[in-house]
């Protein structure tokens, strides 16, 4: 349960501060998507999180991104 609730905050957050500068102009916003963290980077994270239970870990795939998510995807065990 904790990690379901872990996940909700970090893509809340994460959708929060994209969306924060509405308002602002087309430039910032453009700054903001393009130098932001990327579904990739989230979902490898979560998933190193929980597989690994470790935060270096974590932030090297997050880094990796999609590239982790595939491998997690092929080497992961079904419970």
């Amino acid at each position: 349960m904790n990690k379901h609730i872990i996940s909700f905050c970090i893509i809340f957050l994460i959708g929060l501060e994209c969306f924060a500068f509405q308002n602002e102009s087309a430039t910032i916003q453009k700054t903001i998507i393009k130098n932001g963290v990327g579904l990739g980077s989230v979902i490898a994270v979560v998933t190193s999180l929980d597989r690994n239970k470790s935060i270096l870990f974590a932030i090297i795939h997050g880094l990796f991104s999609w590239f982790y998510v595939i491998y997690y995807a092929i080497t992961r065990k079904e419970e």
